[in-house]
């Protein structure tokens, strides 16, 4: 039995290592006899000790390497969370702070129009082409802007009481607005000096891509020059006299009887986060009755940056 033991390779290697780690440990004890016996041997074993506490030594470096780099690696993706999240809110305020200065710029419509109720409106969509045929915005029946048989519309301005369009339609919580430039809107305008020519601004298929409106039925006695401002005439009671619509930029009067001319519109509808539409007096509530005592106030609270 013995010798097939022995005549095991594997036996004999793990009974090799297994004396030589008892040695090393015997060896370690001073005043051990066997520390006495082993010298010669530990002379023998010295390269060995030190190269198995050598990696040992550089298993345990290895090992801490490996952890601290995991350490490192959480903290910086908890730092660049971190960081996100103050870019995040840098950029909150900023857009806070654009706002804010939209939302003041925009009282001195109240202090124009002050029979008039503005109600401030967020820009949710702008729907069907990249010219912005409708634009929703985010006030509806629920906050008194309602669409009836009495009420047709109401006119939508930008922070700078610049003309942007008309309310087109509404529900509970939203609007779609009808801006200047689309081919269903007209506006009674007149050229805004003392005894101002009269004339109609309205949208065309064709002027849209170049963001420019057309400005016709000119009377024969009408004078109209490249630069002159136009403004809404009031004519027609849906926009109230005064409202900033664009500039002149082109006249033709090729044909004496069919006089127009070409409107760049002062609204930058396309850079708009906010928009303004202005209810007269006499509102209509969310139940479609009539309010006479309207508070005439802009009903917007906005929130400045802190």
């Amino acid at each position: 039995m013995l010798r097939k033991l022995l005549a095991n390779k594997v036996f004999i290697i793990i009974l090799v290592v297994l004396l030589l780690v008892a040695v090393i440990i015997f060896d370690s004890i001073q005043g051990n006899f066997i520390h006495n016996l082993s010298t010669p041997i530990t002379l023998v074993l010295q390269p060995v000790q030190t190269a198995i506490a050598g990696g040992g030594n550089a298993f345990s470096d290895f090992y801490s390497s490996i952890t601290e780099g995991i350490e490192i690696r959480n903290k910086n993706r908890e730092l660049e969370a971190q960081i996100a999240e103050l870019q995040y809110q840098v950029q909150q305020q900023k857009e806070a702070a654009i706002r804010w200065e939209e939302l003041k710029d925009a009282f001195h419509i109240k202090d124009t129009f002050e029979n008039y109720e503005i109600y401030g409106a967020p820009i949710l969509s702008r729907e069907a082409d990249e010219w912005f045929s409708v634009i929703r915005v985010g006030v509806g029946s629920k906050d008194g802007i309602v669409i009836n048989e009495e009420i047709t519309s109401y006119a939508v301005v930008d922070a700078q009481m610049q003309l942007v369009g008309k309310v087109l339609s509404s529900d509970m919580t939203s609007a779609k607005i009808l801006p200047l430039l689309h081919e269903g809107f007209s506006v009674s305008a007149r050229v805004n000096v003392v005894n101002g020519a009269t004339v109609i601004v309205h949208g065309e298929i064709e002027l849209k891509e170049d963001g420019l409106l057309k400005v016709d039925q000119l009377s024969d006695s009408a004078v109209l020059q490249v630069g002159d401002e136009l403004v809404t005439s009031g004519s027609g009671g849906l926009f109230p006299a005064g409202i900033p619509i664009g500039v002149i930029v082109s006249i033709d009067d090729s044909s004496p009887l069919n006089r127009f001319a070409m409107l760049k519109p002062y609204s930058d509808i396309a850079s708009l986060t906010d928009v303004f539409i202005m209810v007269p007096p006499a509102a209509i509530t969310a139940d479609g009755t009539a309010d006479t005592n309207v508070d005439s106030s802009i009903t917007v609270t906005p929130t400045p940056a802190a």
